[in-house]
């Protein structure tokens, strides 16, 4: 799953950021409701997502990150998204990327006792990548627009820290994803799965 990521200061999101700020949605969100443009991202924060505008082409809005439901809904699978109520429409036409520097997850293990527990959580991004493209789904709630983050297997690689990760693509496809009329299958089956991965402080 994912559950946190992170927006550091670089030059591809500082265009991201001139660009959400052109969004007319900007003035639109509650005043005590700032967009979040670095740091650790959290669910509820709104933040710069990469979406097709009404004439179909990539624009940059604010989101909040969460579906509303009987719980808030961060994430949903990437394998079941197209047969699920509450994702099957997005899944077809609504689909979004959250750029991000990287994503956090916490190691999940079962002890002895055959109880889980967390262990250390780690800083994932794309090996040899600049940026992490998450793939989301979205829709609007009470007049604005929500996300939430697209999840599959994980790799290899870091199976160890837990059973899901992002869906993440390359850049490339970033275009490809967001295109209405895209057949997002055929886009997911090349996501990147090789990650580089290090120990950070547990908070």
């Amino acid at each position: 799953m994912c559950c946190r990521y992170g927006l550091g200061l670089a030059p591809e999101i500082e265009v991201i950021i001139d660009e959400m700020n052109k969004s007319p949605l900007v003035g639109k969100w509650n005043d005590s409701v700032a967009v979040k443009t670095s740091g650790e991202i959290r669910p509820t924060d709104v933040v710069p997502v990469i979406a097709p505008n009404r004439e179909g082409k990539r624009a940059v809005f604010p989101m909040r990150w969460g579906f509303t439901g009987r719980t808030l809904l961060m994430n949903a699978r990437s394998e079941t998204a197209a047969s699920k109520p509450t994702f099957r429409e997005a899944w077809e036409r609504h689909r979004c990327i959250v750029p991000a520097s990287c994503y956090f997850e916490w190691e999940h293990l079962t002890g002895n006792d055959g109880k889980k527990r967390t262990g250390e959580k780690y800083r994932i991004h794309p090996r040899g990548a600049a940026m992490t493209w998450l793939c989301g789904l979205y829709r609007i709630e009470g007049g604005l627009p929500v996300f939430v983050i697209l999840t599959r297997e994980p790799g290899e690689g870091i199976r160890f820290i837990h059973n899901r990760m992002p869906l993440i693509l390359p850049e490339l496809l970033v275009n490809e994803w967001i295109r209405p009329d895209a057949r997002p299958e055929e886009v997911a089956a090349q996501a990147l799965t090789d990650m580089v991965y290090e120990k950070v402080g547990n908070v």
